[in-house]
C-alpha cells in the first residue's frame, strides 16, 4: 500500500518476515512472524507504553520512539533490521470515490485526480493509491466504487527517517487499514467465513479504525476520531481527576476489581456515554454498507485495539450493531513460544492486530510455506495483500 518501498530484502533463515512495527499514540507494538517447518510462527512480539502526554514536543516524541524500538530490538529475539510499519492514522486521508464502468481504463488518472482535488493535495509532493471496493447501482447505472488512499511524501518521509534513525531497514510503508485486514482475514480460513461479510474495528488511543471485509476483500474503510483517550478524558472529568488515575481505574474496572459503587456507577456511566458516541458512528457506517452494497449481509464483528477488552464499549455495539462482537485473537494458529512473547506472555494479544498484518505483508497464504524459504519481495503500489 501506499508509496511501496523498493527496496529487495531477502531473508534466509526459514523464511523470517520483516518485523511489523505500530507506532500508536500511547504505546508500541513490534511483531515478527517466520515460516519454519512449513508453519507460521511468532519469532518475537514486544510492547512498551509511550507517554501519550500533550505536553510532549514533536521531536521529543521522536526521541522517546526511537528509544522504545532500539530497547525492544534489545530486549525482544527478532532477527534482522527489515521492517514494514504502519503509517499515523491521522496522517492518512482516506475516502470512496464511484466511477461508471465505462471509465475503468481511465480510472488511475482520475482518482489522482480526485485525491488532489479532495484532499487539497499536490501530485508532485504526495503519494496516492486505491482499492476496487466493488460495483454499486445508482440509479439504472451500475458504478464501481474505489477507496482512495491519499498522503504528502513529507510525512512519509519523516516517517522512514524515524525507522533508520533506531536502526531498522523500511521494507515497505503500509495504511492500517490494509494491515488490519490482513491479520484478520488469514484467521477467516473456512470457506463460508470467507463469504460473509465481517466488522473488523481497531480502537486506537485516539481513534478507531473500521474495515469491512468479505471474500478477502476490503468493501468499506472509515477512521473515526474517537478513541480510549476520550475514555479516559470522560472517566477523569467524572471522578475530578487526572487522566492517568482515570486510565488506571478504567482498567480496574476491566478486571473486575473492588471499587467504591458510587465511583463505579459514575465510571460506567462516563464509558457509556463514549461508547454511545463509537457505536453510534459504527452503526452509521453498517449503514451505509448495507445501502450501497444490497444484499451483502452482515454477519459479525470483530474488534481489536486497546478496547477491545472494554465491556461496556462491546456491550453497546452488540446493542446498536445487532450482531455478535467478537474480541481479536491476532495470533490464532501460531506457534506461540512464551519466551519470545515479552512479560506479558500469552495474554492481551488484540492491541497486536495491526502489527502482525504489517509482519504478514506479502505472505501468501495460497503458497505452501515449505515450497519457499526465502522471504516475498515486496508487492508493487496499488496492491493490499
Amino acid at each position: 500500500m501506499i508509496l511501496m518501498l523498493t527496496a529487495n530484502w531477502i531473508a534466509t533463515n526459514h523464511r523470517i518476515q520483516p518485523i511489523g512495527l505500530d507506532i500508536g499514540h500511547s504505546s508500541l507494538k513490534m511483531v515478527q512472524l517466520v515460516i519454519r517447518e512449513g508453519k507460521l510462527k511468532v519469532q518475537a512480539a514486544r510492547k512498551t507504553g509511550l507517554d501519550a502526554g500533550a505536553t510532549r514536543s514533536e521531536p521529543e516524541r521522536e526521541k522517546a520512539i526511537v528509544a522504545a524500538i532500539r530497547r525492544l530490538l534489545a530486549e525482544g529475539q527478532f532477527r534482522g533490521q527489515n521492517v514494514i510499519s504502519a503509517l499515523p492514522v491521522d496522517k492518512v486521508r482516506i475516502t470512496s470515490v464511484r466511477l461508471p464502468e465505462t471509465e475503468i481504463d481511465q480510472a488511475d488518472k482520475i482518482l489522482r485526480r480526485e485525491a488532489a482535488e479532495r484532499f487539497d493535495l499536490d501530485p508532485a509532493h504526495g503519494a496516492v493509491d486505491y482499492l476496487l471496493a466493488g460495483s454499486v447501482r445508482q440509479g439504472d447505472d451500475v458504478k464501481n466504487e474505489y477507496i482512495l488512499f491519499a498522503v504528502d511524501h513529507a510525512t512519509v518521509e519523516a516517517h522512514i527517517r524515524l525507522l533508520e534513525d533506531a536502526g531498522l531497514a523500511p521494507a515497505a510503508i503500509d495504511a492500517p487499514p490494509c494491515a488490519l485486514f490482513r491479520t484478520f482475514e488469514r484467521t477467516l480460513r473456512r470457506q463460508e467465513d470467507r463469504e460473509r461479510t465481517v466488522i473488523f474495528i481497531d480502537v486506537g488511543y485516539r481513534h478507531t479504525t473500521v474495515v469491512f471485509g468479505r471474500a478477502g476483500e476490503i468493501c468499506f474503510v472509515k477512521q473515526i476520531g474517537v478513541g480510549m483517550g476520550q475514555f479516559n478524558v470522560e472517566v477523569a472529568s467524572a471522578l475530578g481527576i487526572a487522566g492517568p488515575e482515570a486510565e488506571s481505574f478504567r482498567l480496574r474496572l476491566q478486571r473486575d476489581e473492588a471499587i467504591d459503587p458510587a465511583m463505579r456507577r459514575q465510571m460506567v456511566d462516563a464509558l457509556n456515554l463514549v461508547s454511545e458516541q463509537l457505536a453510534g458512528e459504527i452503526s452509521l457506517c453498517l449503514r451505509y454498507y448495507t445501502v450501497t452494497f444490497r444484499g451483502k449481509r452482515v454477519e459479525r464483528a470483530i474488534i481489536a485495539g486497546g478496547g477491545a477488552h472494554e465491556p461496556v464499549l462491546r456491550d453497546v455495539l452488540r446493542r446498536h450493531l445487532s450482531m455478535e462482537v467478537e474480541v481479536a485473537a491476532p495470533l490464532r494458529g501460531l506457534d506461540l513460544p512464551v519466551d519470545r512473547m515479552g512479560r506479558e506472555g500469552p495474554q492481551g494479544f488484540a492491541d497486536l492486530a495491526l502489527a502482525v498484518g504489517l509482519s504478514l505483508k506479502g505472505w501468501d497464504a495460497s503458497v505452501p510455506e515449505e515450497e519457499t524459504g526465502v522471504a516475498p519481495e515486496p508487492v508493487p503500489e496499488g496492491a493490499c495483500p
